[in-house]
C-alpha cells in the first residue's frame, strides 16, 4: 500500500501565518472594541443633541404661548375698561393691526353669539357660516375668570377669501360694556408655532412634530404625505412613551411636554444614519489599521525569522540525533544568544540525560516487578501451608470433629479462590480482609487456643482498592515469629482506617503482643529477605506496594521487645474505575 504523505509546514510559513492571524485577530478586536465604543457615543451623542432639539422647541413653543396669554390678558383689560363697542374694536384693530401673528380677536355671548370680532382687515362674513374657533365645552374648561383654554389647530372661515389655520385662546370676561359670562378669544396664525417646529433640525433626516395630551396629531412638518397615506407616525406608541427619550425598531423617539401639559413635542431620529456614519468611521479605522500593522508584522517578520530560525533547526538536529541512538546521545545546551533558547536547549539537554536514566531505571524496576509477581503468584499455592492445613484437616476427620474440618476447608477454599482473583492485582479492601480472616480461621485451628484475632475496618474505606495478599502476609509473620514463641496467649489486632494526617490514604496495621523486635532488625526486615520466610514476605510486600503507589507508601514498622510489633502499611484510596486504569499502565517509578 502506497503511504500517504504528511502534510506539513516549515516554521518560516508558520510564523508568517502565525503574525498574520495574530495582527488580524488584534485589529479585528480594537475595530469591534471601537465601533462599540464609537455606535455607544454615536447613539448618545445623538439621543442627547434629539432631547437638546426637542427641549429648544418646547420652550420655544411654551414662550410664545405665554406671550399669546400676556396678550390675552392685555386685550381683556382694554375690554373692561371700555365703555362703548365701537370704542372697543378701534382699540382691538390698532392691536391686531400691531400684532401680525394675531388673526382675530372675537368677543362671545354666553351662547357662543359673536358680539365683536375684530381681524387683519379682511371682510367677515355673514352669519350663516359656521364659527369653527367656538367651543363652549373647551372655553369654559378654562375656569373661572383669569384663566385659559386652548384649541387645537382649525380653519378659521369667518372672512371671505381667507382660510388660515389657527390656534384659539380663549378666557371668560368680567366687562361691564358686554355684561357678565361672555368669552373673548384670540385666534393667532399657527404658522407661528410652525416655524418653530420646522426649524428644528433633528440629525440628517430627523424632524419634530407636535401632538396633543391623547397623542393625536396637532402639526406635522410633512402634513401632506400624512393626508395622503404615504406617511404614517405610529401615535399610539408615542403616546404610551412618557417624556424621555426612546428607541424602537431603528427609531429613535424624543418626547416633552409643554409646561401646561396641552401638546407634546416628539423629535424623530434614525438608527440606520448612526449605522452609516459609523460603518463610514470603521472603515477607515481598518484600512488605517491594517496599513500600520502590516508594516510592523512585516518588520517583526524579519527579526523574528532571523533569531528564531537558527537556534530552532538546531534543537531539531539535535532531536533527530537522540532518535537515533538515545542511549550514546550527548548534547550541550546554553549557547544560544536568546534567553529562552538557552532555557529550552538546558532543558532539553537535562531531559534527554533523564530520560537515559529513566529507562535504566524501568528496565531494573520491571526486572524487579516481574520478580515479584512470581513470587507471589508461587505464594498463592504455597505448599508448606497447603500440606499442614491438609494434614489438620485429615486428623480432624479420622478424630470425627467433620464440622471443624468442614469449616477449615471452606476457609480454605476461600483462601484461594480471593488469592486468584481472576488474575487481578488489585482488590477490594472488603475482600483482602476476608482473605486474611480466612487465613486466621485455618491457623486458628492449627494453633488452638494459642492466639486470637480481632477486626477494626472503617465501613467506608472497604470499596477501596489495594494488592492482593497484603496483609496476610503479615499476619503470618506475626504468627510464626513473635506469637509462636510465646508461653502465654497471644493476640493480634488487624484494622484499616483513613489516615489521620490525610483524607486521601488508608492505613492498614497487624498488631500483635509477641517477643518483639529491635530496631535493627526491623531494618532488615525491609532490606532483605528473611531466609526462614516461606511466604512472598513482607519486603516482597513493601517492594510491590512503593511500585505501584510509589514512594511516599509503603510498610512502617515499628516493634518492642517482650511488648509486641506494629506493621502499619500506608496505600492511596484508589477506587475500582481508577483500578482499572492504574492496571492497564505500567507501574509508578519512584
Amino acid at each position: 500500500m502506497k503511504a500517504h504523505r504528511r502534510f506539513s509546514l516549515s516554521l518560516s510559513t508558520i510564523t508568517v501565518l502565525s503574525v498574520t492571524a495574530a495582527v488580524i485577530a488584534a485589529v479585528s478586536v480594537c475595530i469591534l472594541i471601537f465601533g462599540s465604543i464609537y455606535g455607544r457615543t454615536l447613539n448618545l451623542d445623538t439621543r442627547v443633541s434629539s432631547k437638546q432639539a426637542v427641549d429648544q422647541a418646547e420652550l420655544a413653543v411654551s414662550n410664545y404661548f405665554d406671550s399669546i396669554e400676556d396678550k390675552l390678558s392685555l386685550i381683556s383689560g382694554v375690554v373692561q375698561k371700555t365703555q362703548t363697542p365701537a370704542e372697543l374694536e378701534d382699540k382691538i384693530s390698532v392691536f391686531t393691526f400691531v400684532q401680525n401673528d394675531i388673526y382675530a380677536v372675537t368677543v362671545y355671548s354666553a351662547d357662543g353669539e359673536i358680539i365683536s370680532c375684530t381681524g387683519s382687515g379682511a371682510k367677515r362674513k355673514g352669519n350663516g357660516y359656521k364659527d369653527l374657533s367656538f367651543d363652549k365645552e373647551l372655553f369654559d374648561s378654562s375656569g373661572d375668570f383669569g384663566g385659559f383654554a386652548v384649541s387645537a389647530p382649525h380653519v378659521q372661515t369667518l372672512f371671505e377669501g381667507e382660510f388660515p389655520w389657527v390656534v384659539t385662546i380663549s378666557t371668560k370676561l368680567n366687562a361691564p360694556v358686554f355684561g357678565n359670562g361672555e368669552y373673548i378669544a384670540i385666534d393667532f396664525m399657527f404658522s407661528e408655532i410652525a416655524k418653530y417646529i420646522d426649524n428644528v433640525g433633528v440629525g440628517r433626516h430627523g424632524y419634530c412634530f407636535v401632538t396633543d395630551k391623547n397623542g393625536d396629531i396637532v402639526y406635522h412638518p410633512q402634513q401632506q404625505l400624512l393626508f395622503s397615506g404615504l406617511k404614517t407616525e405610529n401615535t399610539d406608541l408615542i403616546s404610551s412613551l412618557p417624556d424621555g427619550t426612546h428607541t424602537e425598531k431603528g427609531v429613535i423617539y424624543t418626547a416633552k411636554s409643554t409646561k401646561d401639559n396641552l401638546w407634546r413635542i416628539v423629535g424623530i431620529s434614525f438608527t440606520n444614519e448612526l449605522a452609516a456614519k459609523l460603518r463610514q468611521q470603521i472603515f477607515m479605522s481598518i484600512i488605517i489599521s491594517f496599513l500600520c500593522c502590516a508594516l510592523i508584522a512585516l518588520i517583526l517578520l524579519i527579526i523574528y525569522s532571523r533569531i528564531v530560525t537558527a537556534p530552532v533547526k538546531s534543537m531539531i538536529q539535535a532531536m533527530k540525533r537522540f532518535e537515533v541512538d538515545a542511549e550514546n546521545f550527548k548534547f550541550s545546551g546554553g549557547t544560544e544568544s536568546v534567553t529562552e533558547f538557552n532555557v529550552l536547549s538546558r532543558s532539553f539537554e537535562h531531559m534527554s540525560h533523564r530520560i537515559v536514566q529513566l529507562m535504566e531505571r524501568v528496565r531494573l524496576e520491571e526486572t524487579e516487578l516481574r520478580k515479584a509477581e512470581l513470587k507471589a503468584l508461587q505464594a498463592q499455592i504455597n505448599p508448606h501451608f497447603l500440606y499442614n492445613t491438609l494434614d489438620s484437616i485429615q486428623w480432624m476427620c479420622e478424630r470425627g470433629n467433620t464440622e471443624s474440618a468442614s469449616k477449615m476447608v471452606g476457609a480454605l477454599a476461600r483462601l484461594f479462590r480471593i488469592s486468584i482473583s481472576r488474575g487481578h492485582e488489585l482488590i477490594t479492601i472488603k475482600d483482602e480482609m476476608r482473605h486474611a480472616e480466612n487465613y486466621l480461621i485455618i491457623q486458628s485451628y492449627r494453633y488452638r487456643n494459642q492466639f486470637t484475632y480481632t477486626f477494626d475496618v472503617d465501613p467506608d474505606i472497604k470499596h477501596y482498592l489495594c494488592n492482593k495478599i497484603t496483609v496476610q502476609p503479615l499476619i503470618e509473620n506475626a504468627i510464626y515469629h513473635g506469637i509462636d514463641r510465646l508461653i502465654d496467649e497471644g493476640e493480634i489486632k488487624i484494622s484499616a482506617k483513613t489516615a489521620e494526617d490525610n483524607d486521601n490514604d488508608i492505613v492498614i496495621t497487624v498488631e500483635d503482643n509477641g517477643v518483639g523486635m529491635t530496631d535493627e532488625q526491623c531494618r532488615k526486615i525491609l532490606q532483605k529477605e528473611r531466609s526462614d520466610s516461606s511466604g512472598i514476605g513482607v519486603k516482597n510486600v513493601n517492594d510491590r506496594l512503593k511500585i505501584y503507589f510509589g514512594a511516599d507508601y509503603g510498610i512502617t514498622i515499628k516493634s518492642e521487645l517482650d511488648v509486641g510489633t506494629k506493621v502499619i502499611v500506608r496505600i492511596p484510596k484508589l477506587t475500582e474505575e481508577a483500578g482499572k486504569n492504574e492496571t492497564q499502565t505500567t507501574p509508578k517509578n519512584n
